[in-house]
C-alpha cells in the first residue's frame, strides 16, 4: 500500500506544518488498516495564527463588492462539480457512508455554492419613509469579522459549505476547523479556494482536536463568531465560550427524530421512509429516524415488514455500490452504539432484529452493526430519549394522533419529524403541533434540501437555521440602520414630530 499523504494546515494562503509537530492519521472505518492521510494536530498557537491572519484579510474582503465577492464562489462550484466523483470516493473512504450518499454530500456543497452565490447581487436591506421632512432612512447588511467554523464529521464537505459560503459571500473572513474523523472532505474545499484564487487569509483551515483548536478558536477574543454543528453536550461548552467574549454563536445540534405511522398511512411507503430515516448514513444524521411511533392498529404489521425489510439491508464497505449501509465512523462511536443497545435490553426492550456486532472476516478490519429494531420501546426509556447516532430504531405504540404528537413531542430534542397519513386534518395537526424545526409529510425525517432552513428547537439550537439564503445570511451579517437627513438642520426625532 502507498505511503499515506500528509495534509497542512492553510494559513495566511501558505500551506504550513503545526507548530506543535504532531500529526494524527485518519483511517478508513471499514478497513482501519488503510490510512488515508495524516493531517496536523494542531495547537493553541495555530489557531492564533490563522485567526491573526482571518482579522488581516477582513480589512480587504469586506471592501470588495459582494457580487465579485460570488464569483469566487460560482467558480468553487463548478470544480467542485467536475471532481464530484473523486471527491466523493475519498469521503467515503474516510467516514464510511455508501458512495450514493456521498455523491450527494458533495452535491449538496455544490448546491450551496450556486444557491448562496446569487445573494451577491442581493444582500437586501430596506428603505422606509422617515417621520421628519427631508430625510431618508434605510437598512444595510454588514459583514461581521473572523469566523470561526466548527464542523462534524458526518456531512464533511455539504456542513462546512453550509457556513463558509454564506460567511464569504457576507464578506467575512473564515477559520474552518473540520471533524478530526473526517478532514480530508473539508482540505478538499479548501482547497479549491486556494485554486481560484481567493485573497491570502480569506479561507483559513486548521486541524486537530477540541481542546486543541476547537476550544482556543470559541474563546479567541479576535473571533467575532462561532458556527457549530456537533453534539448538544458540546455546543453548551461552546456556547459559554463565546458568552465570555460576547460573540455571536449559531448552534445546530442533536436530535431525537420521530416519525409517526398512523393507521390510514401507505405501509409501504412508511416503511421506505422509516429504512432511509434510520439507517442511512449507518443513524449517524442529526435528522435520523431515532424513534418509530406507531398507531396500534397497524403496529404487528408495519413491525413485521419493517423487520423483513431491514434484514435484507446490505452491510459492508461504502465503495460498493450494492451496500445499503456502511460502517460506524470509528471504534468509540461502536462502542457507544453497543452500550446503548444493551441499556435497551436491561430495560426491557426487544431487540427483534440485530443487536450483535458484526465480526464474520469481511466485517473484522472495520466498526460494522447491522441495522437493529426494538419493539416492546416506551416514553420513559433511555433508548427513547437519548441520541445513539447509529443504526438503531426504536417503535413505540400510540392510540391515535393526540397520543402520537405526545410521544413524538416528550423529548429534550426538536430538529426534525415525520408523520405518514392520508388525512389532511390529521397531517395539518402534525405541522402545527410537533415541536420540531422540520416537518415532513409522507416522507422520511432526512432529506433537507439546501435552499430551505435548517435547524431546530429546545437543545437542537439557538434559533439561527442554517441553509436557505435568507437565514444564513441573518447569522453572517450584521444589520445597519442609516439615516440621511438632508434638511439643513438639527430635527430631533420623536421630538419634532409631536
Amino acid at each position: 500500500m502507498a505511503e499515506a499523504k500528509t495534509y497542512k494546515n492553510f494559513i495566511d494562503g501558505e500551506w504550513v506544518e503545526s507548530s506543535s509537530h504532531r500529526t494524527f492519521e485518519n483511517r478508513n472505518p471499514a478497513d482501519r488498516g488503510e490510512v488515508i492521510g495524516i493531517f496536523q494536530d494542531s495547537v493553541e498557537a495555530d489557531v492564533e495564527a490563522a485567526v491573526e491572519a482571518a482579522r488581516k484579510a477582513y480589512r480587504r474582503w469586506r471592501l470588495v463588492p459582494a457580487p465579485k465577492r460570488a464569483e469566487y464562489l460560482f467558480r468553487l462550484g463548478e470544480i467542485l462539480l467536475k471532481r464530484k466523483e473523486e471527491y466523493a470516493r475519498e469521503m467515503t473512504r474516510e467516514m464510511g457512508k455508501p458512495l450514493k450518499e456521498a455523491r450527494g454530500d458533495v452535491q449538496e456543497a455544490i448546491d450551496v455554492c450556486y444557491h448562496i452565490a446569487g445573494e451577491g447581487r442581493r444582500l437586501h436591506g430596506t428603505t422606509t419613509p422617515s417621520e421628519l421632512p427631508n430625510k431618508a432612512c434605510f437598512t444595510t447588511r454588514a459583514p461581521i469579522g473572523a469566523c470561526g467554523l466548527i464542523t462534524p464529521w458526518n456531512f464533511p464537505m455539504a456542513i462546512p459549505s453550509w457556513k463558509l459560503i454564506p460567511a464569504l459571500v457576507c464578506g467575512n473572513t473564515v477559520v474552518l476547523k473540520p471533524a478530526t474523523d473526517a478532514p480530508l472532505s473539508a482540505y478538499h474545499l479548501v482547497k479549491v479556494c486556494q485554486e481560484i484564487g481567493m485573497p491570502r487569509g480569506v479561507v483559513n483551515f486548521v486541524t486537530g482536536g477540541g481542546a486543541g483548536v476547537g476550544a482556543p478558536l470559541a474563546r479567541h477574543p479576535g473571533v467575532s463568531l462561532i458556527s457549530f454543528t456537533g453534539s448538544s453536550e458540546t455546543g453548551r461548552e461552546v456556547n459559554v465560550a463565546c458568552a465570555e467574549t460576547y460573540k455571536r454563536c449559531a448552534l445546530e445540534m442533536g436530535g431525537k427524530n420521530a416519525l409517526i405511522v398512523m393507521d390510514d398511512a401507505r405501509l409501504e411507503l412508511a416503511i421506505d421512509g422509516a429504512l432511509w430515516g434510520a439507517f442511512a448514513t449507518t443513524g449517524q444524521r442529526c435528522t435520523a429516524t431515532s424513534r418509530i411511533i406507531v398507531h396500534k392498529k397497524v403496529y404487528k404489521e408495519f413491525v413485521d415488514r419493517l423487520v423483513e425489510r431491514a434484514a435484507a439491508l446490505k452491510v459492508g464497505d461504502g465503495l460498493d455500490e450494492s451496500v445499503d449501509v456502511g460502517p460506524l465512523v470509528n471504534e468509540a462511536q461502536l462502542k457507544r452504539v453497543m452500550e446503548y443497545v444493551q441499556i435497551g435490553r436491561d430495560e426491557g426492550a426487544d431487540p427483534v432484529l440485530g443487536g450483535v456486532r458484526l465480526t464474520k472476516s469481511e466485517y473484522g478490519r472495520g466498526f460494522f452493526f447491522p441495522p437493529t429494531v426494538f419493539t416492546g420501546v416506551t416514553p420513559t426509556m433511555r433508548l427513547a430519549r437519548e441520541e445513539i447516532f447509529g443504526p438503531v430504531v426504536s417503535i413505540l405504540q400510540a392510540d391515535g394522533l393526540e397520543n402520537a404528537l405526545e410521544i413524538a413531542n416528550d423529548t429534550v430534542y426538536g430538529l426534525s419529524s415525520a408523520i405518514y397519513t392520508q388525512d389532511v386534518n390529521r397531517a395539518f395537526a402534525a405541522m402545527r403541533d410537533l415541536d420540531a424545526g422540520i416537518t415532513y409529510i409522507n416522507s422520511s425525517t432526512i432529506g433537507a434540501e439546501t435552499h430551505l432552513p435548517f435547524g431546530g428547537v429546545k437543545r437542537t439550537g439557538n434559533g439561527h437555521r442554517e441553509g436557505a439564503a435568507h437565514t444564513a445570511i441573518e447569522i453572517f451579517s450584521e444589520w445597519k440602520t442609516i439615516y440621511v437627513d438632508f434638511s439643513g438642520k438639527l430635527q430631533k426625532a420623536q421630538i419634532d414630530n409631536n
